[in-house]
């Protein structure tokens, strides 16, 4: 299936976030900065993934029915497995001490997306 240049071109926010992200990630490594170049660098990524949302958010929203309640399902098993994985961690945390080097928020927000692929892959499951 061939891309459309409109559908190419809305990816472009979230390469350059993502680009912007992990420069961040390796620039805040540096404790030279100061405080006002450091919270610069951290909020850069921001607007370019607030404004991917929005395009993935206005492509959900032209899809047809059937994909609009996958996508709606997906977010259906995300979310509470998102708050387990919260809950789970805040316990252990007060059980053991969990080191922020392993289970900080820059740790765990990939499992967001794991988590909304696996509900994608329930709910077309479910409608194949």
């Amino acid at each position: 299936m061939k891309k459309s240049l409109k559908e190419i071109a809305g990816m472009f926010p979230l390469i350059l976030w993502a680009i912007l992200y992990l420069g961040a990630r390796v620039a805040l490594e540096s404790d030279e900065l100061a405080d006002w170049l450091r919270v610069t660098i951290a909020l850069l990524p921001v607007p370019f993934f607030a404004y991917s949302l929005i395009l993935f958010i206005a492509q959900i929203r032209s899809l047809d029915e059937l994909h609009i309640r996958v996508h709606l399902e997906a977010l259906a098993v995300a979310f509470p497995l998102t708050v387990l994985l919260i809950m789970t961690l805040g316990l252990m945390e007060l059980a053991v001490g969990l080191s922020p080097d392993d289970w900080s928020y820059r740790h765990i927000w990939p499992f967001l997306f794991v988590f909304y692929f696996l509900g994608l892959i329930i709910a077309w499951r479910r409608y194949q």
